[in-house]
């Protein structure tokens, strides 16, 4: 829930609990002998406790050589009790990618709230039902940065039943200035082969056939594994188009080496 006051930071919680298995970002609170209680960032008035036993592998000493007062912590959630009000969480259940993920996701959400703030400061919408129209798109994104992404690729409209249009339009704008697309990456490699005394060159004729195809918005690098491989990378904004980008490469290439008397193949290398 937001704080009441004007010049307080914009911060959009969950109400509810979280899930078994959910990980989640917390605030150290108190740290006792048995184990520390973790207040939970994303979720409303929510408390959790680490037991010393889930707190790091092997034997531990003293707990306060593992966490502290206010120190930010990345927990698997192991249980829950909606009815006594208990979450058991563990911090050794969690591996470094996946604290550095959920840190990552942590700060663009926190991103993400200001430009909430900035939108609604825009448009006159109060704190309150600024808000609650949050908490309605944490529901259907999962995220407000989600949700900021969505209209940066999408388009406002896809905001729009939840935000209201004119809201909806000045989120969009925000996010298209702040959120770059994210670059996919494929990979493969093609296994040329020519038998002909000048089985080099036909093989370098085949591939510059990679470089006819007209890859917009996309990155081709070609490099030489060991015969006879060579691999292909390319990196674009969308899978749809990249892999439509590959397909017209691979067909032009080991067609024009089967045209200069050669053999080829393509093999695709798993992500």
């Amino acid at each position: 829930m937001a704080n009441k006051k004007s010049d307080d930071k914009l911060v959009i919680k969950r109400p509810g609990y979280p899930t078994r298995g959910e990980l989640v970002i917390g605030t150290v609170t108190r740290v006792l002998d048995f184990g520390a209680f973790i207040s939970l960032d994303e979720y409303e008035n929510k408390e959790g406790l680490v037991h010393i036993s889930e707190i790091a592998p092997g034997w531990i000493k003293d707990i306060r050589d593992y966490v502290k007062k206010g120190q930010k912590v990345v927990c698997k959630v192991l249980d829950i009790n909606p009815k006594r009000g208990h979450i058991d969480l563990s911090i050794k259940d969690v591996n470094d990618r996946q604290r550095r993920e959920k840190m990552q996701q942590w700060k663009s959400e926190q991103r993400a709230f200001k430009w909430m703030e900035i939108a609604g400061e825009k448009v006159g919408i109060q704190r309150k039902e600024l808000v609650d129209i949050g908490r309605k798109l944490l529901k259907e994104f999962e995220t407000i940065y989600g949700a900021f992404e969505e209209a940066a690729f999408e388009g406002y409209e896809v905001l729009t039943k939840v935000t209201g249009e004119e809201l909806a339009k000045v989120i969009e704008e925000i996010a298209k200035e702040n959120i770059k697309p994210h670059k996919i990456k494929i990979r493969g490699y093609f296994e040329l082969m020519s038998n002909a005394p000048d089985g080099i060159e036909r093989i370098k004729k085949a591939l510059m056939e990679i470089y006819s195809v007209k890859a917009e918005n996309a990155d081709v690098k070609v490099e030489y594994v060991g015969a006879p491989r060579y691999r292909i990378t390319l990196e674009g904004e969308d899978y749809k188009s990249a892999e439509k980008i590959l397909k017209k490469i691979t067909n032009k290439v080991i067609k024009k080496i089967k045209k200069l008397g050669g053999e080829g193949n393509f093999v695709r290398e798993a992500a």
